[in-house]
């Protein structure tokens, strides 16, 4: 891509051209030729925006989720990002990248933009190129980025290098205390929440979540990460939108790491 076109596809994306921007977005995804020269234009312009990564079990209601956050922080940004982050197909390397059924309502949003990008087999719970993604979307005036990764389990926690905050979402019924305290993944989240706060258990799994997370701040300080303070536990019901508020809240509070 040559150098005046890309300074085009820049000022475009700036002034708020969603396909300037997701001509963008493709070719640093796809390493296309030009990839290296944008991410150099924008490197210097990046570090502005709240990247608030959302991260939990498949089925957890991680996109569903997502989708209440991002009409919340709507609310009060101009621009709102989504990068959603789907599995690939191991035999055909294929991905149905359906987190966007899920966004449905988003679409005709001018103010939000969501890019679906396959995983293509990258190990951690992101795709190889999310955090490249991620910092053009924040140099070109995104407030807030919204990344959703895989359905994960215990150890995939890439999503720690690449947001402000993690959002860790649990639901009732997926194991006991020794679970949890097996569950790496626990250790990186600054909230967690209990969705599907409707079914038997929720509140079982919140004071397990809290009893883990207090073996963790009990650690050595070599072994652990330091905190600032441990992370919130909110409740709800993302299918009917209930507690995306303090969700958004809770993220907000904790944007800056300790």
């Amino acid at each position: 891509m040559a150098a005046t076109a890309t300074g085009d596809l820049v000022a475009r994306a700036r002034a708020g051209d969603k396909r300037s921007l997701a001509r963008l977005v493709s070719v640093v995804e796809n390493d296309d030729p030009g990839a290296a020269e944008i991410l150099r234009t924008l490197y210097a312009d990046t570090g502005r925006a709240q990247v608030v990564g959302v991260t939990g079990p498949p089925g957890g209601g991680k996109s569903t989720l997502v989708n209440n956050l991002a009409g919340a922080y709507r609310e009060r940004s101009s621009r709102v990002a989504v990068v959603a982050v789907d599995p690939s197909s191991p035999f055909s390397g294929g991905a149905i990248l359906g987190d966007r059924i899920r966004m449905r309502e988003r679409f005709l949003d001018e103010g939000i933009f969501i890019r679906s990008m396959a995983s293509r087999g990258h190990a951690g719970g992101l795709a190889r190129a999310t955090a490249r993604v991620v910092n053009v979307l924040d140099a070109l005036g995104t407030d807030v980025v919204l990344v959703e990764t895989v359905g994960v389990g215990q150890e995939e926690v890439d999503v720690i290098g690449v947001a402000d905050t993690v959002c860790l979402v649990t639901v009732p019924g997926l194991g006991d205390d020794i679970q949890a305290i097996k569950a790496g993944i626990l250790e990186i989240a600054d909230v967690l929440v209990v969705n599907k706060a409707d079914r038997p258990g929720a509140g079982a799994v919140g004071r397990r979540n809290a009893r883990a997370r207090r073996r963790d701040r009990e650690a050595p300080r070599l072994v652990r990460r330091k905190r600032r303070a441990g992370p919130a536990s909110p409740r709800g019901r993302a299918r009917r939108g209930r507690g995306a508020a303090p969700r958004g809240a809770a993220a907000r509070a904790r944007r800056t790491r300790g």
